[in-house]
């Protein structure tokens, strides 16, 4: 068969053929051009295998690491001697991929963008002075003063939020620096801290980019020191764009997550997750107990709302309803009229499904059940937008409007308050 191929190959001169190869399992398959008078084929394997286990278990549910292989391939342009050197891909040279196409250096070109500014973390843990161990994880520079953004649970300890650190943390930049940083901010609802150090040279910095233009299946790459590991890259995909904190069984206030299947360790966390661009576009913060490929990462949209809290009052602030509240959809919304046909006649909304007793909107009249469909005068359709009005706007009246069974229309004017002011 292959002499074959030969012979058909030579009836074919100046020109350059391609034999694919499909690679079972473990085996990446890497082919290359191939001249008339012969058939050049290599084969390269390329894997990462890592342990992973939770930092911290901030809830008490499942999580930890666990071991997750990732399998990469790529084609790549195999030497041959009979290549013309005006020929696209000669060794030696890197091809620029064409629009849309992941080249042979764009992770590692992005990871290279990034890598300098990303640094170990190492807070000493213990009580009466007595040090029992440390805390250690990741963390991105992202301006020139000095300022690294990490994971508050990294650098602040949960259980005695005074600490044993007194807000101290030993930093090692990638060039092998070291400094001693202070936690200057930590939002214990987000888990995500702001530390300080000084340099008395310039510190190279990571770009923010931004996490709404994230689709799922886009590349991304997970940086930092797993198992104080330092400089380590894993590179995966974005497999949910908005993964609420919900789905995951986490209680407390809702947050949404990014999910990729990128190979995270204890040490990652407070690490950034950055796009192909070399853009930070995420936190590295948990994994998940029994299953592998479930990553997940704070989105750098939101943090950047969190360190315009910071800036404007040293905390974030965050308005408290007292409400439990469910996204409407059309299907949704035909079940709940198939099981009561008061239910109100809405195409969108927001279902209010449970009310704390006390809070703000119990106060105000809000029921179970009830629709909410404008808020502060727009129209709402989503409980993220409820949210985005609300912004920081505690003790400040706003107006709603909601629908109840048999179509009844209803004003209410609520106050919120803020949520946890000690956290």
């Amino acid at each position: 068969m292959m002499d074959y191929l030969l012979r058909k190959v030579s009836t074919c001169p100046s020109k350059y053929i391609r034999i694919p190869v499909i690679a079972i399992a473990a085996a990446a398959a890497v082919v290359g051009p191939v001249s008339y008078t012969r058939i050049s084929l290599s084969f390269r394997a390329e894997s990462l295998l890592l342990p992973w286990r939770t930092p911290l278990d901030l809830t008490q549910h499942s999580w930890h690491f666990g071991n997750l292989p990732l399998f990469s391939s790529r084609i790549s342009p195999v030497p041959s001697g009979d290549i013309k050197k005006e020929n696209p891909g000669v060794v030696g040279e890197s091809p620029k991929p064409s629009f849309g196409c992941l080249g042979r250096d764009t992770i590692a070109n992005a990871a290279a963008r990034v890598g300098p500014a990303v640094v170990n973390l190492s807070v000493p843990k213990g009580f009466y002075g007595i040090t029992t161990g440390k805390s250690i994880g990741s963390g991105t520079i992202i301006d020139s003063n000095g300022t690294i953004l990490t994971c508050a649970h990294v650098v602040v300890d949960f259980q005695d939020m005074r600490g044993s650190s007194k807000g101290k943390v030993d930093v090692t930049l990638q060039d092998g620096r070291t400094f001693e940083g202070t936690v200057v901010n930590a939002d214990l609802h987000s888990d995500i801290a702001i530390v300080k150090i000084k340099s008395k040279t310039p510190l190279p910095t990571a770009k923010l980019g931004s996490s709404s233009k994230l689709r799922p299946g886009d590349w991304v790459v997970a940086m930092g020191c797993p198992l104080s590991l330092q400089n380590t890259v894993t590179a995966g995909i974005v497999s949910c764009v908005d993964r609420k904190s919900s789905d995951l069984g986490l209680g407390g206030m809702r947050r949404e997550y990014l999910q990729t299947d990128c190979a995270i360790n204890m040490g990652n966390s407070g690490g950034p997750l950055i796009n192909v661009d070399g853009e930070v576009v995420g936190v590295n913060i948990m994994k998940v107990l029994a299953a592998d490929g479930l990553s997940f990462a704070v989105p750098i949209d939101s943090i950047a709302k969190i360190m315009e809290h910071f800036k404007r009052s040293g905390r974030v602030i965050r308005p408290w309803l007292g409400l439990k509240m469910i996204d409407l959809n059309e299907m949704i919304i035909t079940q709940l009229k198939e099981r009561d046909p008061k239910f109100p006649n809405v195409k969108e909304g927001v279902l209010v499904s449970m009310v704390t007793p006390g809070s703000p909107a119990d106060r105000a009249g809000f029921h179970p059940g009830d629709v909410v469909i404008k808020f502060d005068g727009k129209p709402v359709r989503s409980i993220k937008e409820i949210i985005e009005i609300m912004g920081d706007r505690v003790g400040k009246p706003l107006e709603v409007v909601l629908k109840r069974p048999n179509d009844v229309v209803v004003n209410l004017t609520v106050i919120p308050e803020e949520a946890n002011p000690d956290m």
